[in-house]
């Protein structure tokens, strides 16, 4: 079996209650976004001057987000595509909820991010099982695949 298959099954046996499930639907992309968000709130100024380009989204955020993805492909391509255009949402909506917001981005950002994971351990309490990342921390990034699955699964798309 891949590894990938295998990532993703050992991270569904703690994911196996309807309740908890529905809660990582909403949750586990949320606090994705919300990390994407903080990280985007870092000055970035560097980089800009190391790639003499002026735009918000050369920032930390899609830096990171290159070196995710680089780890995505090592385990599927299809999923690492899937899980590039969520990404790419998410520094949209980054990018956006800046220009918009009343509040700074890293407030709007720490705030979801509290909200999502209090919602992930409530989930993990009525599963009656600890969250995977506890064990291994890689699961944190496994999290949002294993969703991205169901979605090719219904699809009709391998991965």
């Amino acid at each position: 079996m891949e590894r990938i298959n295998l990532l993703l099954n050992e991270y569904g046996e703690s994911h196996q209650n309807a309740t908890n499930k529905l809660i990582h639907w909403v949750c586990v992309p949320l606090i994705f976004f919300s990390i994407v968000g903080l990280i985007w709130s870092i000055p970035h100024g560097v980089l800009n001057n190391l790639t003499g380009l002026d735009s918000p989204f050369v920032n930390w955020a899609s830096f990171l987000l290159i070196l995710v993805m680089i780890y995505y492909f090592t385990l599927s391509v299809p999923l690492a595509a899937g899980m590039a255009v969520f990404s790419m949402a998410c520094l949209l909506a980054a990018n956006a909820l800046e220009t918009i917001s009343p509040f700074p981005l890293w407030m709007v950002c720490l705030g979801i991010f509290i909200l999502a994971w209090i919602g992930q351990f409530y989930g993990h309490k009525v599963e009656g099982k600890k969250p995977s990342f506890l064990k291994d921390l890689q699961f944190l990034l496994i999290g949002p695949a294993w969703l991205m699955h169901f979605i090719y699964k219904k699809l009709g798309i391998p991965y």
